[in-house]
């Protein structure tokens, strides 16, 4: 049956999926009718609209046709979410046939789910249903004449006050549909009381204290080593960045433009909006890199929209508006899938794709989107019928296609800065870069960025797949401008060129060992600015790119940021010791154990499993296989196994032995700088995997004083021993295996927990909060031209 027809006939009898008792899909649909007689669980949505400024929530009052709870006053709109419907879509949905309010996605805010189990009608009606519960948020009433009721299912509506409402329900008022507000449902009440009853003085205390936790640094590099050619192509290059920030905080969520620009548009309304906006910046998110991802703002705070023709027009009413809406808990799959759609929904369409299309589906430089949702938006606007003639709801979309605009306007500039620049790799890498950003190919401009020899140093486009913590799949754009270091780079070569006997000798067994690891060029810069997904925590070294082709052909290229090392070793890393170092072994903590082990971890990003072969005889990758766990196990991965390859390279002589203690007890410290970042972080997860593991095996020691020491005769078989599991599990593929070893290991255990409390008791900071004076002077300039 073809599927237009098919969704026809569905239509006329409404179909539901059939869930788990655990709300999973079982594959399965039946008539309504029959979902509610066999009891079977189901899904269905709830929408409320809350009018801010008179704290009144909209009800409505259900038809007296209705099958359950005819002519009591209810939620102000809700509804089954029919098979193969997707949650937010539905909401948008039912808002607009029961009431007659169109509005975006942007004004839906999911707050909790509800699973309500009764039985009504004498037995007849059995209702298992989960409830994704949404929040719209108006600043002030919908005039009840804006409204356009549908009468078959809403005979009225009103506005009651949130708490009235409450009590109601708390007291069983017979004309009200129940609702277990001491239970699960009173989430819906408690969001909103705590959203608007906070007190003022408590919150800016609780952002100021967030925000001691940076220090800040000025990072600049001298710019008389750069032609006036670069020093041109320096200014265009500063402003493509920002438009790559542009483009980084939608992929972290829709409505998150808006929020940042609403937030810097009233940073000077008081001490509190100061300090939202500040903090907003750390994070460019209203989520805490440090908290574990909890919100630090909530809708209350965001954007307000206004919707002239969102309801039916009124004379003297200017239209609906309302506040932009992010949820309280940061999207697993950020701005790269739909907001609604899950892992098991995505890994159905994938079965029924092409090779093709799901190498597409699944790369890095594509969106996931709903024909369902593009189509409802245009039967909203051009008030047309929606066409379902798709065999599935999800499409992909490339990334050149998704942010066109913003890409082609950093393109133009790009294109502009090669034709400036002095360094012939430099000029191949602009307008590769800028060609790349349109056609959505970026084999050729990362190999010229991995080839790139110029004073300036640039990296450019989308790379880290952090954000995506649904699949790890889609990568981030990013930028850092920076004066290469040329001594120092000269000094790091070693490490590049002895990749392959690292790699011949690495703890794993040799099956799974590559005879094409290639040397990898090392450039050490002083950082003059980033963009981005640079937010939070800061790195201080990257090894790029993360692309599997790249890696298997060419290898990949370091680039280490000098400054940013410097500025972490003295503001934090060398605190840190003071307060949990023993004091036997604080004399081994210095910056060059420090920076030597980061270049270190830098090159074992570029060892070990990438390309895979599965039990089974399919080829793979190790990301495709773990998917969200692969990041943090890849950066523990690279952590220790460069912490074996530095004890590998002294041994044969490549360093000296004098590192030794120096490089182990370093690393120890690093263990707390990292881990305080969080366990939501793929570094701060990876670093307490480490710790554990080491402390468990004796190699790390808790002494009574609450300090800590290496126990220099365990450490090296410890290391080689996490090392080859590590290996291990990356080169069979093994997600369960990733998961058991992340879930035993990256715990808050009792002395991380007493080390960080020590380190928050003396203030150390978390991490720096990067300014970039020269170019602030060049942003500052473009504004004043």
């Amino acid at each position: 049956m073809a599927a237009g027809t098919e969704h026809e006939e569905l239509k006329q009898v409404e179909y539901l999926d059939v869930l788990t008792k655990t709300g999973e899909k079982t594959g399965i649909s039946k008539p309504r009718g029959d979902i509610h007689r066999d009891g079977d669980y189901h899904r269905a949505v709830h929408v409320w609209i809350y009018a801010e400024r008179t704290q009144e929530l909209l009800v409505q009052r259900r038809a007296d046709c209705k099958d359950s709870w005819p002519g009591l006053w209810d939620i102000s709109s809700a509804g089954h979410i029919s098979a193969g419907d997707s949650s937010l879509i539905s909401a948008m949905r039912e808002l607009h046939e029961e009431l007659g309010i169109a509005l975006p996605m942007d004004a839906f805010e999911l707050i909790f789910v509800f699973l309500q189990e009764c039985v009504t009608n004498d037995g007849t009606f059995i209702n298992n249903e989960y409830n994704d519960v949404y929040l719209v948020t108006t600043l002030d009433p919908i005039p009840l004449e804006a409204f356009t009721l549908q009468e078959s299912e809403v005979s009225a509506v009103k506005y009651i006050s949130f708490e009235e409402y409450r009590n109601l329900l708390a007291n069983e008022d017979p004309e009200y549909v129940p609702y277990d507000v001491n239970g699960e449902y009173g989430q819906l009440f408690e969001t909103i009381r705590k959203r608007y009853k906070e007190n003022l003085e408590s919150r800016c205390l609780s952002l100021e204290k967030q925000l001691s936790r940076y220090a800040q640094v000025s990072l600049s590099s001298e710019l008389t080593v750069l032609t006036d050619g670069d020093k041109e192509a320096l200014t265009l290059l500063i402003r493509a960045a920002t438009i790559l920030d542009d483009i980084f905080h939608l992929q972290v969520w829709f409505s998150n433009p808006s929020l940042r620009d609403w937030l810097k548009q009233h940073a000077e309304g008081s001490k509190l909006d100061k300090l939202k906006w500040k903090y907003y910046q750390v994070n460019k998110s209203p989520w805490s890199c440090l908290d574990e991802n909890q919100a630090f703002l909530t809708t209350a705070d965001s954007a307000i929209r206004l919707l002239p023709l969102a309801a039916k027009p009124i004379a003297g009413w200017k239209g609906l508006e309302y506040k932009t809406a992010f949820p309280v808990v940061k999207p697993q799959g950020a701005s790269f899938y739909p907001p609604d759609m899950d892992k098991m929904e995505f890994e159905l369409w994938e079965k029924s794709l092409s090779e093709d299309e799901k190498r597409e589906a699944m790369g890095f430089f594509s969106v996931i989107r709903r024909h369902s949702a593009t189509q409802f938006d245009a039967s909203q606007s051009n008030n047309t019928t929606i066409n379902r003639n798709y065999s599935h709801d999800l499409y992909t979309i490339p990334y050149s296609v998704e942010y066109n605009s913003l890409l082609g306007k950093a393109a133009n500039l790009l294109h502009k800065a090669g034709d400036l620049a002095t360094s012939p790799s430099l000029k191949r890498l602009l307008h590769g870069k800028a060609d790349a950003f349109l056609s959505n190919d970026y084999y050729d401009s990362d190999i010229a960025w991995m080839e790139l020899d110029s004073k300036l140093d640039l990296t450019i486009g989308p790379y880290e797949t952090y954000e995506d913590a649904l699949f790890g799949y889609k990568a981030t754009f990013e930028v850092f401008i920076g004066v290469r270091d040329d001594k120092a780079t000269e000094q790091v070569k070693l490490f590049g060129e002895q990749l392959q006997v690292l790699e011949r000798n690495l703890p794993m067994d040799d099956v799974y060992k590559s005879e094409d690891v290639i040397t990898a060029p090392i450039r050490v810069i002083q950082l003059l600015y980033n963009a981005g997904d640079v937010k939070g925590p800061q790195t201080v070294a990257f090894n790029l790119p993360n692309d599997e082709r790249i890696v298997k052909d060419r290898g990949t290229s370091m680039v280490m940021l000098k400054n940013v090392s410097e500025a972490k070793f003295n503001l934090i890393l060398q605190p840190i010791a003071d307060v949990c170092i023993s004091k036997e072994q604080k004399k081994f903590v210095d910056f060059d154990s420090f920076f030597t082990h980061t270049i270190c971890h830098e090159c074992c990003h570029g060892i070990g499993p990438h390309t895979i072969v599965l039990p089974d005889g399919r080829k793979s990758t190790v990301r495709l296989e773990l998917q969200e766990l692969h990041s943090s196990l890849e950066e523990a991965k690279a952590d220790i196994v460069g912490l074996w390859s530095l004890k590998f390279l002294i041994d044969k002589g490549f360093l000296p032995s004098s590192l030794v203690k120096s490089m182990y007890v370093s690393f120890l410290a690093g263990c707390f700088r990292s881990v305080r970042f969080g366990l939501e972080e793929a570094h701060g997860k990876g670093q307490a995997l480490q710790f554990n593991y080491l402390f468990e095996k004796g190699a790390i020691v808790l002494h009574p004083d609450e300090t800590f020491s290496i126990n220099f005769d365990k450490v090296e078989s410890a290391v080689e021993s996490l090392s080859r599991e590590i290996l291990t599990i990356q080169a069979r593929g093994d997600k369960s295996a990733a998961r058991t070893l992340l879930q035993t290991y990256c715990v808050m255990t009792g002395p991380l927990k007493d080390a960080l409390r020590k380190l928050e008791l003396v203030q150390v900071p978390v991490d720096i909060t990067p300014d970039f004076p020269i170019a602030n002077e060049i942003l500052q300039r473009r504004l004043e031209d």
